[in-house]
């Protein structure tokens, strides 16, 4: 996925976003995220990524020059991550 595509598909969060506010207020756990434009607290869908991208954020070694690209490698691909989420929303 892209920095600029949407993590929290509910309130058009984007996972740039995301990342900047775990950095910025050093959250270290997935529940501060909700203060980060209601992250988490719409259809639940994306309360597992928020999970992984938390501990991914905290973890990115000193050496990496360029943190988006770092988290890029490790995120689901768009249209995976969409599709998902209809499916878990039909399940509801």
């Amino acid at each position: 996925m892209e920095p600029d595509d949407e993590l929290c598909l509910c309130f058009h969060i984007s996972w740039r976003k995301v990342i900047n506010y775990i950095r910025i207020h050093r959250v270290k756990k997935p529940s501060m995220l909700n203060e980060c434009g209601g992250a988490g607290t719409g259809c639940g869908w994306c309360r597992k990524q928020l999970e992984k991208l938390t501990v991914q954020v905290n973890e990115v070694p000193p050496e990496a020059s360029d943190i988006e690209a770092w988290l890029k490698d490790r995120s689901p691909n768009k249209q995976v991550y969409a599709s998902g989420r209809e499916k878990y929303r039909e399940s509801l």
